[in-house]
């Protein structure tokens, strides 16, 4: 627990250096070393083998506390009798006492006790301190260089943490080990600066974890902070600065310092701070006397729906349990000393007697203060300076259990729970320091320590190995900083509806060694004050939902934040994502955001309309070239297929169904083998086509030619297997092409995401873009090439000139593929696929009823044209 700052800190120091330090040493000459200043101390002693000392709070107000070694008149005056702080110093006797009467711990050895009152005066601190490492006697020997042990081998104390650091600093001079009951303040750890320092409670640092982890469990990220202004505060605060955010990411939405004076303007200040901020949760790490102060001004202002968390120190203070105020602190929850049993204390108690606690030869008994406190009575003379009571003079008989005092009220031992284990803690150190095998022990040269000369940092040595287990059930050791193994019971204020005030233990936190701190909460039994009886809300941002992540807002704590949705393609699935993640590459956000589903695939499907379509226009064109191949095989006699090349006409046929057949490749989802086989398909059957179609021009050609005087010649170079040769080799070229083309750089599958973020487009890439454009090219060739021919066999004197029939379907093949190329290029996905196969369909159509179209029609519709005169042109009449 914290303290006042004294003034005097820095006196006291260098009066202790003169006077207990450096003048025995000035004096090395002498045999013995000579007490320079009594102190007149209030105090309870008694004689034991080894003598352990105590420093408590007995009376809480000094008068004049001036540090001086001067005469008697600037003795200090104690005022303010607490009987509280009596019962630590008779549990400390009470200790020693059962120890002494344990047969098992320390036998052979009795423990004596010096236990003094500190008047909560740092000034009387330093003096108890001083007496306890020099003692009392006028003058004592020793050796030579005036160093020996003290007249007390341990300390049990201080209870205030600013007391503690400045008695620490010059008891560890001593290396004289002093274990504290209440002091909490997290600097004490500091092994550097306390050598000999261990203690009992909980340091501030736990405590600290402790409330984190309250706040954690119920999700309270936005809390205000109230400290005192003193060591016990101000470390405080320093660790929850550093620790809240990364323990239990949460944020001060204000931190607060509280005077030590009734300064009501800043309370007033404070008050307004509390009730104009968003949090819900107010945590205070201060004093009683902060707490009434802080309480008057939010009764005054009437500031209710707040969610009080505070520190042991003003844990059970009764003063604040009142029904009054329990509209405003009702349901608080604190952090409480563990609680512990000690058997036999309250018969311990009973059993004091001014007449059996005589035995105090420097300074006022403890225990006749009590006394003259309870019964309202002094005792004759009166001891100088510390006498509160007046009246009637005490006889010392008085009875105990027909008074009612605080003292006996053991229900509820927390403070002195730790003094009680402080004092066996030193008592087991010491067993372990004696029962020490010679030759096997932990000082230089494997020594032990000799009960004749004992010195206090062979007792530090074996004080921070103590390891035991109270008849409570608690563990009791020190860790490399002399802290004990932590342990706090959680505490709530709780008004019940007839109007009654109770302190419910409601859970408690431990540290663990092998689970870390373990906290334990019984929900249904805490209060809470609110009319929705569940906890409040503390937080300054809502939670950010799966599908957003966390956004600072700029100049605030982190707490302070907005929810940005994840943009398209990134998810969070989880609560307050400080970042959204990339699905994978076949996956896309869904439009929650909050997880990735599978991107919609595109392409070229035989289950969507375009692709029906198309499919039916192929098989439409392909079941046309087979009723035309039966119609032609059928008529093959007739002078109409005869004069035409039937052979070149049913491989043109024959070539025309390929090409429809081949645009079927392009519907469906792409794979390897559909990308490689469509092109070298579409190549090779439109070569075969438009090959046929050379050679046949060319035959016109040469016929209209050999008409001709000495041109008979020119049909020798065209016969059949002339004709059959020239379409095979023009077709060998372009499978050579296409092998060349797919051995080379084959085209592919690809999953194209450039055209849609959320959607993956299957279409096959050509591989070779130069392969693709030789293909299209010698097909581009022949066709202009047999467009040419035609063109110039257009106007030969036959009635039924096929090479009319050629020119006009070369021109439909030539200008569909002329459209096609910037239409392909230009059409993304499947759009470029359906324009290649409506390419390839509207030029096998045009081809098809270009060159067959007439030919069906005399055939089937006009047979009298069918004739070997008509289609020469001697059979015709005029109209």
């Amino acid at each position: 627990m914290g303290a006042f700052v004294d003034t005097h800190l820095l006196l006291c120091i260098l009066v202790l250096f003169s006077s207990s330090v450096l003048l025995p040493l000035f004096s090395s000459l002498s045999s013995s070393c000579k007490l320079r200043k009594r102190f007149h101390l209030n105090g309870l002693h008694k004689a034991g083998d080894v003598v352990l000392g105590g420093q408590f709070e007995v009376h809480h107000i000094s008068l004049f506390p001036e540090l001086s070694f001067t005469s008697e008149p600037n003795q200090p005056s104690c005022q303010g009798f607490d009987p509280p702080g009596f019962r630590y110093v008779m549990t400390m006797a009470f200790a020693i006492e059962e120890i002494n009467r344990n047969s098992n711990l320390l036998p052979n050895v009795t423990l004596g006790y010096s236990l003094y009152d500190n008047c909560a005066s740092l000034g009387i601190s330093f003096r108890t301190a001083l007496s306890m490492a020099s003692g009392q006697e006028e003058q004592f020997l020793l050796d030579e260089t005036c160093v020996g042990a003290p007249p007390v081998l341990g300390i049990v104390g201080e209870s205030f943490s600013t007391f503690t650091i400045a008695m620490s600093s010059v008891i560890g001079l001593y290396k004289l080990p002093m274990v504290s009951y209440y002091a909490t303040c997290s600097c004490l750890s500091d092994r550097q600066r306390f050598p000999s320092f261990f203690r009992t409670i909980p340091s501030d640092t736990f405590q600290v974890r402790a409330m984190i982890q309250i706040l954690k469990h119920f999700g309270w990220t936005w809390v205000g902070l109230l400290v005192s202004d003193d060591d016990y505060g101000l470390n405080a605060a320093r660790s929850f600065q550093s620790d809240l955010g990364p323990s239990g990411g949460g944020c001060l939405a204000y931190l607060e310092v509280l005077p030590w004076d009734n300064d009501a303007a800043e309370f007033r200040r404070i008050v307004d701070l509390i009730k104009a901020s968003t949090a819900r949760v107010v945590i205070v790490f201060a004093h009683e006397s902060h707490m009434i102060y802080i309480t008057e001004e939010v009764v005054r202002q009437n500031v209710t729906g707040l969610q009080w968390m505070g520190s042991e120190a003003w844990t059970t203070f009764a003063v604040l349990q009142t029904p009054d105020l329990m509209p405003y602190l009702g349901g608080t929850l604190t952090i409480s000393i563990r609680r512990g049993e000690i058997p036999g204390l309250r018969d311990f108690l009973l059993q004091i007697r001014p007449d059996l606690h005589h035995n105090n030869s420097y300074g006022n008994n403890m225990v006749n203060q009590f006394w003259e406190h309870t019964f309202q009575c002094r005792f004759a003379p009166p001891p100088a300076g510390w006498v509160e009571a007046g009246g009637a003079l005490c006889t010392g008989q008085e009875d105990l259990e027909n008074v009612e005092t605080e003292l006996f009220d053991i229900s509820d031992l927390r403070p002195e729970y730790n003094v009680y284990k402080a004092v066996y803690a030193l008592a087991y150190a010491l067993d372990n320091m004696l029962h020490c095998e010679p030759g096997r022990g932990p000082f230089s040269g494997n020594s032990c320590a000799t009960f004749q000369r004992l010195e206090p940092w062979q007792l530090v040595h074996y004080l921070q190995k103590v390891n035991f287990t109270t008849s409570f059930g608690d563990q009791v050791s020190f860790d490399e900083n002399g802290d004990a193994l932590p342990i706090y019971d959680i505490m709530n204020w709780q008004w019940l509806p007839d109007g009654q005030i109770k302190i419910q233990t409601v859970g408690d936190i431990k540290k663990s060694v092998s689970k870390g701190d373990e906290l334990i909460l019984d929900e249904g039994k805490i209060f809470w004050n609110f009319e929705s009886k569940k906890p409040p809300q503390s937080v300054c941002s809502e939670s950010c939902p799966p599908g957003t992540r966390m956004a600072r807002k700029k100049g605030e704590p982190e707490c302070c934040f907005d929810c940005v949705p994840c943009s398209e393609g990134k998810i969070s699935n989880k609560t307050d994502s400080m970042e959204c993640t990339s699905c994978p590459e076949d996956f896309w956000s869904s439009p929650q955001r909050d997880h990735c589903v599978p991107k919609k695939t595109e392409f070229l499907s035989y289950h969507e309309p375009l692709g029906i379509c198309l499919t039916a226009t192929s098989l439409l064109g392909t079941s046309i070239c087979i009723i035309v191949l039966g119609i032609f095989i059928h008529h093959r006699s007739t002078p109409m297929v005869r004069a035409n090349n039937s052979e070149l006409s049913f491989l043109l046929l024959v070539s025309l169904k390929l090409c429809f057949l081949c645009s079927l490749l392009f519907i469906g989802r792409p794979r390897l083998w559909t990308c490689q086989l469509r092109h070298a398909a579409f190549g090779i059957s439109f070569v075969l086509c438009v090959s046929c179609i050379l050679v046949k021009t060319m035959v016109v050609l040469a016929v209209f030619k050999a008409s001709k005087p000495g041109g008979g010649t020119s049909l020798k170079w065209f016969g059949a297997v002339q004709q059959r040769g020239t379409v095979l080799a023009l077709t060998s070229i372009q499978a050579a092409i296409c092998t060349a083309w797919l051995v080379s750089s084959s085209p592919a599958p690809y999953k194209n995401t450039e055209y849609h973020n959320d959607k993956i487009v299957y279409e096959c890439v050509v591989g070779s873009t130069v392969g693709f454009a030789v293909l299209l090219g010698y097909i581009g060739l022949l066709a202009i090439l047999s467009f040419l021919l035609a063109f110039l066999a257009r106007n030969l004197p036959d009635n039924f000139n096929e090479a009319k029939l050629i020119t006009f379907s070369m021109l439909i093949f030539c200008a569909v593929w002329v459209a096609f190329v910037p239409a392909y290029v230009n059409s993304p996905g499947k759009y470029a696929d359906a324009v290649e196969v409506f390419a390839i369909l509207a030029s096998s159509f045009g081809l098809l009823v270009a060159l067959f179209g007439p030919k069906c029609y005399i055939i089937l519709l006009r047979p009298e044209r069918n004739t070997k005169k008509a289609i020469m042109g001697r059979d015709t009449t005029k109209s």
